[in-house]
């Protein structure tokens, strides 16, 4: 077993390097990339490594807290707490540029998970584990308004904080096993995590596309990326061609599949 203090280490340079692989993973379809903002006006590739790395220290202290932790609410509300201070850290690092909200949250809840149990290697169990900690009450959680509980409010989706607590079934059901097959099918990296990214879009009611968004446009995104996974992905031109459209789409209306960014970040996490 590592010991606390490389633990810490470990789990938190995971952490960043998985948001990193995400920011710089290119092309994707409305999200900061290699080659462009996507759906974004008001963020850039250096915006998402520069908080990628401002955000080291929140996993760091996260790993550290949560070390052999039992599961309980103690520890929910002590990871909750570090998790703000992470938010204020990130708005710090981009001037005000809300980069990984989403991604503290996901990571945040991986990275205690696996620090209250070390030798868990099993993925699965890894994410049950965060589900436990993400079902505590927080009961000094702030009561402000989010933008994801304005669209819960309008439309019948779940969000990321029941997304968590149900042990992030899309990760378990869609993108593990979408990028576990790419690799197993000899693609190369890049195209399975972009497989993975879009199994995410093609199933993940996201509450970013819903805030710029409406139904309709959540529908056909997920219709387009279910489209691109059946052709083949970027082996096939059919693939290739509707990727296209899906990227001109969100580009067009700005929108942006942010909750599933988070997701791949966290699955790249459990898997690197």
């Amino acid at each position: 077993m590592l010991i606390a203090a490389k633990l810490e280490e470990v789990l938190a340079a995971k952490a960043v390097k998985a948001l990193i692989d995400e920011a710089i993973l290119t092309p994707k379809p409305g999200l900061v990339d290699a080659d462009n903002s996507g759906a974004h006006a008001d963020m850039s590739l250096e915006h998402m490594l520069t908080s990628a790395y401002a955000l080291e220290e929140t996993f760091r202290e996260i790993a550290s807290i949560s070390y052999l932790h039992p599961v309980n609410q103690e520890l929910r509300e002590k990871i909750a707490a570090i998790g703000r201070q992470g938010e204020q850290t990130m708005l710090s690092a981009t001037n005000g540029v809300n980069t990984h909200k989403g991604a503290i949250w996901a990571l945040g809840l991986l990275v205690s998970a696996k620090a209250t149990n070390p030798e868990e290697q099993n993925p699965i169990k890894i994410l049950e584990t965060a589900g436990r900690i993400a079902s505590y009450q927080d009961r000094y959680r702030p009561t402000s308004y989010t933008h994801g509980q304005a669209v819960k409010k309008k439309y019948p989706v779940m969000g990321a904080e029941e997304e968590a607590q149900l042990g992030f079934p899309h990760i378990r059901h869609a993108s593990l096993p979408a990028l576990i097959n790419a690799r197993t099918l000899g693609k190369t990296e890049d195209a399975a995590r972009i497989d993975a990214l879009l199994s995410l879009m093609a199933t993940v009611d996201d509450t970013c596309i819903l805030h710029r968004g409406d139904w309709a446009d959540l529908v056909e995104i997920k219709s387009m990326a279910n489209e691109f996974l059946e052709y083949g992905g970027f082996a096939t031109e059919p693939g290739r061609d509707i990727f296209q459209y899906l990227s001109a789409y969100c580009k067009s209306k700005r929108l942006s599949p942010g909750g599933s960014a988070d997701l791949l970040a966290a699955t790249m996490f459990l898997v690197s």
